[in-house]
């Protein structure tokens, strides 16, 4: 069956999805009508949706390993496709790539993309409190190119390293597709989100564009947090929007640590951020 109906909003972990669920929220509620935090399933779904896995797998889902977790995904994603009768947006952390004879991100239940990719040196610190590990481990993950995110109940994200998951998606052949810059999200929100609104076809509403900006910024979200807690944050995390800056990870980062994020990621660097890149290596040869 071929349901061509999802626009996935794609990110490696950590490099503004949820932020950009919530403004996109925002902006095509009805107008009296708010997308917080912890609401924000009315507006979008995940591809990683316990609900669906268990309507899929028609009991409680559960799964010893990755191989029991891709069985199922392909009748998820199907019910996930279904369950709005138009194009609808859907979360996903797993690259573009075929894993045991399957794609990942099926063409067939495809409508288009929306990828949000940030730089490496800013996700290692964010990544870092997200998983409760250090950064050095971080770092590590994000240069595995089997790195996988898996759920309590053993739902898969297929990571790999940070950048080839960029390349996968920038990359991708034949998609419909928008590519957006966290740096340029946060320098120009206003900006960005009218880039994004023309790829959508949708004609830019001023004021609800402000609007949805306002509502979604970075203190107002961790105002919200701190009073309701957020349900999407990891048990054990203290703070899911803790900072949200570009550039922090120039007082949290170590010379080694900012050698070694610059030496796994030179070729990505060069072509995505060179300015970062030759910034980078100044740094760390003058220590």
């Amino acid at each position: 069956m071929t349901l061509n109906r999802i626009i996935w909003l794609a990110s490696f972990p950590k490099s503004g999805n949820t932020w950009l669920r919530l403004l996109l929220g925002n902006y095509f509620m009805p107008r009296g009508e708010e997308i917080h935090i912890n609401n924000i399933f009315r507006f979008t779904t995940a591809d990683n949706r316990q609900d669906f896995f268990d309507r899929a797998a028609g009991r409680p889902f559960e799964a010893a390993n990755p191989g029991e977790w891709l069985a199922v995904r392909p009748k998820a994603l199907r019910l996930i496709a279904a369950s709005k009768p138009g194009n609808h947006f859907v979360k996903t952390h797993c690259k573009i790539a075929r894993m045991g004879g399957q794609a990942l991100i099926p063409p067939e239940l495809t409508a288009g993309g929306i990828y949000v990719y940030r730089n490496p040196f800013d996700v290692a610190v964010s990544y870092s409190r997200h998983l409760g590990r250090s950064i050095d481990e971080t770092i590590g993950a994000m240069a595995d190119a089997n790195a996988m995110n898996v759920s309590a109940k053993g739902i898969v994200s297929v990571l790999g390293r940070w950048d080839a998951h960029v390349e996968s998606w920038i990359g991708a052949q034949g998609m419909w597709r928008h590519v957006m810059r966290y740096e340029d999200m946060t320098a120009d929100t206003e900006g960005a989100m009218r880039g994004l609104l023309d790829f959508l076809k949708v004609p830019v509403d001023h004021g609800q564009l402000r609007r949805a900006i306002r509502l979604t910024k970075f203190e107002n979200l961790q105002k919200q947090e701190k009073a309701e807690g957020f349900r999407e944050r990891p048990e054990g995390m203290k703070q899911f929007f803790a900072s949200g800056k570009a550039g922090g990870w120039r007082e949290a980062l170590s010379p080694d640590q900012i050698a070694r994020i610059r030496a796994e990621f030179t070729p990505a660097l060069q072509k995505l951020y060179p300015d970062l890149f030759a910034e980078t290596g100044s740094t760390t040869t003058s220590t």
